[in-house]
């Protein structure tokens, strides 16, 4: 990724340094429960971790790979050249290069979900405040992008909080997922090599064992990983698209903090644009993007075959690497953002009781209208105040036939916002607990 997108936390652990260290320790962990089974002798074992503390050569390892073609075997090269060729003999003792690069991928990607979910819990604690802070902040509620029935802006920090806490659920689950390693050998049968030493680098890497793997670890397990981040991107997008409604002039209920000498326009001063909301549209898109690429990837053939590889080069990065800074920005958003509670009034008002319609609706019926007579007297009232602007209430108030149902007093009642907010206590209560 860019690093106009990047976070230097998530992209240490795709870094060339991260990956060979790994490859390193898994190495020599290795090497350390051959030599507990009498494998290979213990000075061996032991010299293996004279290289725990030097920084890997890249460039070093990219020279030899231009001439080996094998990037694990220019990493084994450039190991031999750190410890010593009769040190290294028994390095990679009846191992294939994807016990490697399988657990090395999966411990990256355990690690990039604990830090996607340090993220994902402070876009977490920014909605649960500015929920508390608007519970009952009214605003009107809309249905395809229409006026429908009041509601609080608390509802809708507290709505995006339980969308973003079932989040917080997949991800966990799709960090135990990813959570194995394998050093199984050439076809996943432990020909050459103790099942025994599988366990003891995955009790050190802190992974489990593949329960059964072929030369790789099965693809699902990724997809399943992948799935989830692009759920997490969506749901992302999701507050994004709300924030920027809200940002619109005709709208402006609730806006992007606009920092001093920020600037909108090159062109047009006013301007106060939501540029990072629809920034974070533009980011769930590419997260999006490598969901179906890590699903495709789960079809390989045989034992192994080397198509998923290239791939996931790309998609491992790009896809963590973009959802954590997606995570802060939008942390980052939600903790900043201006409400606007006097024009949430104003827009429910611009046409005036409008949105009180489905309660008169219900009244009607309750004291003995049928739907359809009830629905056409609430509605021949509701298209004036949409046509001419003019106040529902009074509407009613001057059709006899509602008069003659509600009464007077029956229609005023009929009128009161604590209506619509009497149960946003009990919302709040399922939403956070008690």
């Amino acid at each position: 990724m860019i690093p106009r997108y990047a976070r230097p936390e998530m992209v240490a652990i795709w870094s060339p340094e991260t990956k060979f260290r790994i490859w390193y320790e898994i190495e020599a962990h290795a090497c350390d429960a051959q030599a507990e089974l009498g494998v290979i002798p213990q000075e061996n074992a032991d010299a293996v971790w004279k290289a725990k503390d030097v920084e890997f050569d890249v460039a070093r390892i990219d020279e030899i790979e231009a001439v080996t073609k094998h990037d694990v075997i220019a990493f084994l090269t450039h190991l031999a050249e750190i410890i010593g060729n009769e040190e290294a003999r028994f390095v990679h003792q009846g191992m294939t290069s994807s016990d490697v690069l399988d657990t090395t991928l999966n411990v990256q990607m355990v690690r990039a979900a604990d830090l996607l979910m340090v993220g994902l819990e402070r876009v977490l604690a920014a909605l649960k405040t500015r929920a508390y802070e608007h519970k009952d902040t009214v605003r009107v509620g809309r249905s395809h992008g229409i006026h429908a029935e009041p509601t609080t802006m608390g509802l809708t920090f507290a709505r995006f909080y339980a969308e973003m806490d079932r989040n917080r659920t997949r991800l966990q689950q799709a960090r135990d997922e990813i959570a194995t390693g394998a050093i199984s050998g050439a076809v996943g049968t432990f020909a050459n090599i103790d099942p025994a030493v599988e366990a003891h680098v995955c009790a050190e890497m802190g992974l489990i064992p593949e329960p059964i793997s072929t030369q790789v670890i099965p693809r699902d397990r990724h997809a399943m990983f992948f799935a989830v981040l692009g759920v997490i991107a969506s749901s992302i997008e999701n507050i994004a698209v709300e924030i920027r409604h809200m940002q619109r002039t005709e709208v402006l209920e609730g806006a992007e903090f606009f920092s001093m000498g920020q600037k909108g326009s090159s062109a047009m001063p006013h301007k106060k644009n939501p540029v990072l909301t629809e920034n974070l549209t533009g980011l769930a898109r590419l997260v999006r993007m490598t969901v179906i690429p890590a699903m495709e990837n789960v079809a390989l053939w045989h034992e192994r075959d080397i198509s998923h590889s290239s791939v996931e080069r790309m998609i491992g990065p790009d896809a963590t690497i973009t959802l954590d800074f997606a995570l802060h920005r939008l942390a980052g958003v939600v903790e900043k953002m201006l409400i606007f509670p006097e024009n949430m009034l104003e827009n429910m008002n611009k046409f005036p009781g409008l949105v009180m319609s489905q309660r008169v609706l219900l009244a009607l019926t309750q004291a003995g209208v049928s739907r359809e007579d009830a629905y056409s007297m609430v509605q021949r009232n509701a298209l004036k105040v949409w046509e001419e602007r003019v106040d529902f209430r009074e509407q009613l108030l001057g059709d006899a036939d509602v008069v003659a149902a509600l009464g007077e007093d029956g229609i005023n009642e009929k009128f009161d916002m604590g209506y619509h907010t009497k149960h946003v206590d009990t919302i709040f209560k399922r939403v956070f607990g008690a």
